[in-house]
């Protein structure tokens, strides 16, 4: 996670704190190194419903109401039987037997954090959809854990243009879980790429910088604290000068080239040093290839410009963020030499050799030359007429190098309509895919009112997969899957943790989920199934 920061906040504008922290930074204090303070409001303000009040669902809503959970709806209209208060820790064991589950879960859940706001509703799911269809889509996030077949089908209809959904599927000691979104904006992707210190389009104020330090007379001291972004900005430019002396002005504003060309380059940054210990310098030549790789916009953003978006609420500012972007990569005025072809500059720098003083002069340079890119992008941005806050846009634009639109898979699209995608997994993906047929199977024979047994579960009838599969190998697998989670009716919330781990990637829009398509299409072939089996303790992908 980048939490880089101007170095003058960090250093010149160090205040001793008052007091201690106060209990809100106590409690979430590590979470925030996740997905700071952003992070941390998204998901306070999201609403959760989640059905029904199983060990699997409470243990899901732990890990959510802990972080801090805006608000979460439990809904299961059943009562607590003697195997439930067996299993599930968040009943008050015997006592709970002929209660609501719900509402005896949700008392539990809200000992963990009373700043969290936790609804029991004890109605049927089923008829939930026939009379409140516009309730159930006031939330962000629906959790479904083995719900029945067509009442599953009934509700990812309804879900799908704007609701989240995430179905989870388990049996004794196998689970597997899928995330089914029209459309998701990953604007805090944390990438592992860096935003480009533009070294080979260096902006006005940084080349008059670099150009003006007299390198052969300054003390010797401040000589090898010079970052090397400053180094390799004068090294270029000097190159270019030379060249152009020699071939003319036609020779334009270019780069090393080739391996001569950028050998050459080299070794002009190790003559400019003037005692063999400088690690700047040494720095600034293991950093070069930055002088000849292009600042360019990446091809996953530049394909957002083009992107028809959903309608919804979220995604009309998103797109609003988006088209001033686009407009300001065609002009920006406050670098009049380039026309087109950039983002807006980050003002973060990495860390690099250098003093306090150095590090704060250039990290100053950046900080204006990114202020007034700042206010070209919210000058096109205004033309939009969407209201938006500086926090949202200073988040937008630090991350503007690595955004995200991911487009996911409906619920119909695994089942049953990917029989040809789960029939070529069966052969790569084996024992994930044989899995996901018998836990499907096992939720074909809920919806009949059918307990499950070996026999049922490894019948290739139940999987809807005999018109593709040899019969014989199809029982063989799931006969073998089967032994592993009998009986089906034990359960154990062992998709707790990476089901609420998705679930707060989706509320945060940070780091990308496993069901992750791709900008244009959701037409690959990952089905963004994830399988976790208990036994021999892995999960795959699907």
């Amino acid at each position: 996670m980048n939490d880089s920061q101007p170095i003058e906040t960090a250093t010149t504008s160090i205040q001793m704190p008052s007091g201690a922290p106060d209990a809100k930074t106590r409690r979430y204090d590590r979470q925030l190194r996740l997905w700071a303070a952003s992070g941390q409001a998204a998901l306070e303000s999201a609403r959760i419903l989640v059905i029904p009040a199983t060990a699997t669902t409470t243990s899901i809503l732990k890990n959510l109401v802990l972080p801090g959970l805006g608000h979460f709806t439990l809904m299961d209209n059943k009562v607590v039987t003697g195997a439930d208060a067996g299993n599930n820790f968040f009943l008050d064991g015997f006592k709970s037997i002929g209660k609501f589950r719900a509402q005896e879960a949700v008392n539990g859940l809200m000992e963990m954090n009373d700043g969290v706001e936790g609804v029991a509703d004890v109605r049927n799911i089923q008829e939930v959809l026939e009379t409140d269809k516009g309730w159930l889509k006031t939330f962000d996030v629906v959790v479904a854990h083995n719900v029945d077949s067509v009442i599953l089908d009934d509700l990812a209809a309804l879900l799908w243009p704007d609701t989240h959904l995430v179905v989870v599927n388990s049996a004794g000691f196998l689970a597997d879980f899928s995330i089914h979104y029209r459309e998701h904006q990953v604007i805090e992707s944390h990438a592992e790429t860096s935003p480009s210190l533009r070294i080979d389009q260096a902006f006005p104020a940084l080349l008059e910088y670099a150009m003006s330090l007299p390198l052969d007379t300054m003390d010797i001291t401040d000589h090898a604290h010079i970052p090397y972004p400053v180094i390799l900005v004068r090294a270029l430019e000097e190159w270019r000068r030379e060249r152009e002396q020699v071939s003319g002005p036609s020779s334009g504003r270019g780069v090393p080239r080739t391996t001569a060309e950028r050998k050459a380059f080299k070794e002009r940054i190790r003559a400019m040093m003037r005692k063999f210990d400088e690690e700047n310098f040494e720095e600034a030549e293991a950093q070069a290839f930055k002088c000849w790789t292009p600042t360019v916009i990446p091809s996953e953003v530049r394909e957002l410009f083009n992107l028809h978006l959903s309608s919804t609420s979220s995604s009309t500012t998103f797109s609003s963020l988006v088209s001033a972007l686009s407009q300001f990569s065609q002009n920006n005025p406050a670098s009049p030499q380039y026309t087109s072809g950039l983002l807006p500059l980050t003002p973060s720098l990495p860390d690099m050799k250098s003093s306090t003083e150095e590090y704060v002069k250039l990290q100053k340079l950046y900080r204006a030359q990114s202020d007034k890119e700042k206010q070209v992008f919210k000058e096109y941005l205004s033309r939009a007429q969407v209201d938006v806050n500086d926090a949202t846009i200073d988040q937008f634009l630090k991350n503007s190098h690595a955004l995200k639109v991911l487009k996911g898979r409906e619920w119909k699209e695994i089942n049953p309509g990917a029989k040809e995608l789960l029939a070529g997994k069966l052969s790569t993906h084996t024992k994930e895919t044989a899995t996901h047929l018998a836990l499907a199977a096992i939720r074909k024979l809920r919806a009949k009112s059918v307990i499950p047994s070996l026999e049922h579960v490894s019948s290739p009838n139940d999987t809807a997969m005999t018109d593709i599969l040899d019969k014989d190998k199809l029982k063989d697998l799931l006969t073998a899957e089967a032994k592993s989670f009998l009986p089906p009716g034990v359960e154990l919330p062992e998709a707790e943790w990476p089901v609420a781990s998705e679930v707060i990637k989706m509320i945060t829009k940070q780091y990308i989920p496993i069901s992750a398509g791709n900008a244009a299409s959701s037409a690959n072939d990952q089905l963004g199934i994830c399988v976790v089996d208990l036994v021999e303790t892995w999960t795959g992908i699907l």
